[in-house]
């Protein structure tokens, strides 16, 4: 758990995930030479902070976000939000700016965001909530878990990946944008027509702590049905404990590359959380565990 937990220090407000994509590239330099087959890895450059991994002779990708919701400071100690976070009056904040490291609570005033810090903070200033991470033998208790432990898992898949293409995505909390060039680059370039999207979703009434991994046969968008039928199937064949999915809303990277213009298959595949988009986002280390064999097992059989 090491490298989750070290991911989890890492700040990545939408659209400033840089240094958790240099952390992951270096995190992939180190390691690479450890797995069962090295990949060809793209970042920097056009790929700006996104990362694609290209592993052997690829069939299906996994897609990971690696940014989070957070806030951006405005004038006047005024905070706007970046994605959507659920924030409670007095939570704690945490950033930098040019004038130094920055500490402070939200207020919630007459519906408007403010921060009671002891300065005024530069305007852009991205915050996100300070981190605690709560650790017992059922369950991970901590801000990010969406999407952190989505790209823990796709870390973890790249340990014994013969082939597949993994992809670090950027923006997914506050309207995307990243996954059109990312798909068009892998379709394009390798014929790439199945997706798996590593990330969390939420704990329901049929979708609870324990029971697996979720396996979403829709959201608001509905991926194409004999696609979810065989990840069933093949989930079904592994043995691996899961739950099925169906929700009337949210979204993931999984809408972008259905809006795309390119004809590839995808679906929704991660552990269930708690208390989503706060400080405290809870999940079953059960399920996590699921999350992860699960995509071993799909990306050897898809």
């Amino acid at each position: 758990m090491d490298i989750l937990l070290e991911i989890l220090k890492k700040r990545g407000v939408s659209g400033d995930e840089y240094e958790l994509s240099a952390f992951i590239a270096d995190y992939v330099l180190q390691r690479k030479g450890e797995w069962k087959v090295q990949p060809e890895v793209y970042h920097g450059g056009i790929f700006q902070d996104n990362i694609i991994l290209k592993f052997g002779n690829p069939k299906t990708a996994v897609f990971a976000h690696i940014d989070t919701i957070g806030f951006t400071s405005r004038y006047e100690n005024q905070l706007v939000t970046v994605g959507g976070p659920d924030v409670n009056d007095g939570d704690i904040l945490v950033g930098e700016d040019a004038l130094g490291p920055i500490e402070c609570k939200v207020k919630i005033v007459d519906d408007c965001l403010i921060h009671d810090f002891k300065r005024g903070i530069i305007p852009g200033t991205n915050l996100s909530f300070k981190q605690h991470v709560i650790l017992d033998d059922e369950f991970i208790q901590a801000a990010y878990l969406d999407n952190r432990l989505g790209v823990y898992n796709a870390l973890k898949i790249c340990e014994d990946l013969e082939n597949g293409v993994v992809v670090f995505s950027t923006y997914e909390e506050h309207g995307g944008g990243s996954v059109p060039f990312l798909i068009k680059y892998i379709y394009e370039n390798w014929n790439v027509k199945q997706a798996l999207i590593s990330d969390i979703t939420w704990v329901t009434e049929g979708v609870k702590h324990h029971e697996g991994v979720a396996i979403s046969l829709r959201d608001k968008f509905i991926p194409r049905k004999v696609f979810t039928d065989k990840i069933i199937a093949l989930a079904q064949e592994s043995g691996i404990p899961f739950q099925v999915e169906v929700e009337g809303a949210g979204g993931s990277d999984g809408r972008e590359i259905q809006m795309s213009p390119y004809p590839v298959d995808w679906c929704f595949i991660g552990a269930p959380e708690d208390n989503v988009h706060t400080p405290y986002e809870k999940v079953s280390l059960k399920d996590l565990a699921a999350m992860i064999d699960l995509y071993k097992y799909l990306m050897a059989h898809l």
